[in-house]
C-alpha cells in the first residue's frame, strides 16, 4: 500500500491473519499508554492543586457527611459542576478537585434526579432545609424527593466521632491531635453549646447552629446534615482564586 507521494506504508496483513500477534500488539500498545499515564504520578508530590480556604470537615459537618452517604443522597444529587456554560450559569463556579480532596468517599455522583449540590451552602436558610427534609414539596412543589422527617427527631450518635477523625487522618486528612482530642466538644459547640471560639479557631468559616430547636438542646441528625449542606461550596473565595489563576 502506498500514498500519493510514493511512500510505502507497512502492510497490516501479517497482524490481521495472525490473531496472537495482533493480541500481543494490542497488549503492548495498552501497556505503553498506561506507563505514560501512570509513571509521572509517582514523581508528583500532589496531583491536586492546593486551593486556599479548603479545610477538613468539622466534627458536626463530618457527622452530616456520614448521614448524607448513609441515606444515599449521592444517588440523586451530584457534587460536580462541569466547566460548561450552562452548568456554570445554573449552579455557579465549576468544581475544583481540591474541594473534595478530603471526601472519603467522594460525592461527585453519577446522575441528577435533583439539582447539583456543590454550591448549595448558604443558598437557603437552615429553616428551609429543615422544612425540605420534613416535606420536600412544602418548599419545592415539583420535587420528587422522599421526605426525611425522622432526621429532626433522631438524636445524633456522636460518641465515637473522634474515631472517625482518627480514621480519616490515617488516609491523609490533616486532622491535628488537638482536633481529635476536642472532637466531641467541637461537635457540641457547633450544635449550639458553649465553646464556639475554640471551634472557630480550628475550623475556618464554621457556623454555629441549633437547627432543630429542641428545648433540651439535643443535637439531631438533621442538625448534622444541614451543617454539612450549608458548608458545601463555601470554603473557597472564587474571586481570589480567579485573580490568582489569572496572575499565573
Amino acid at each position: 500500500m502506498s500514498n500519493s507521494s510514493g511512500f510505502s506504508l507497512p502492510s497490516h496483513k501479517f497482524f490481521e491473519t495472525n490473531s496472537m500477534f495482533l493480541l500481543l500488539g494490542i497488549v503492548v500498545a495498552i501497556a505503553i499508554g498506561g506507563i505514560v499515564e501512570i509513571v509521572p504520578l509517582f514523581y508528583l508530590k500532589n496531583t491536586i492543586e492546593e486551593v486556599k480556604g479548603v479545610r477538613p470537615y468539622s466534627p458536626l459537618e463530618l457527622a452530616g457527611f456520614n448521614i448524607y452517604v448513609r441515606e444515599g443522597c449521592y444517588l440523586c444529587h451530584s457534587q460536580m459542576i462541569r466547566p460548561l456554560r450552562d452548568e456554570v450559569e445554573r449552579y455557579g463556579h465549576y468544581s475544583l478537585a481540591a474541594e473534595s480532596m478530603y471526601d472519603h468517599p467522594f460525592q461527585w455522583g453519577s446522575k441528577r434526579n435533583g439539582p447539583d449540590l456543590a454550591r448549595i451552602g448558604g443558598k437557603y436558610s437552615d429553616d428551609w432545609h429543615l422544612a425540605h427534609m420534613a416535606d420536600p414539596r412544602s418548599v419545592s412543589p415539583a420535587s420528587i424527593m422522599p421526605g426525611y422527617p425522622f432526621l429532626a427527631q433522631t438524636p445524633l450518635d456522636y460518641k465515637h466521632i473522634d474515631e472517625d477523625l482518627i480514621a480519616l487522618r490515617r488516609v491523609g486528612v490533616p486532622y491535628t491531635q488537638e482536633a481529635i482530642d476536642h472532637a466531641v466538644d467541637d461537635l457540641r459547640a457547633q450544635g449550639g453549646a458553649k465553646g464556639g471560639d475554640a471551634l472557630k479557631a480550628r475550623y475556618s468559616k464554621v457556623i454555629v447552629r441549633d437547627v432543630s430547636g429542641n428545648p433540651n438542646g439535643e443535637i439531631t441528625e438533621a442538625d448534622a446534615l444541614i451543617a454539612y449542606l450549608q458548608q458545601l461550596g463555601s470554603h473557597v473565595d472564587f474571586k481570589l482564586y480567579n485573580d490568582a489563576a489569572n496572575i499565573r
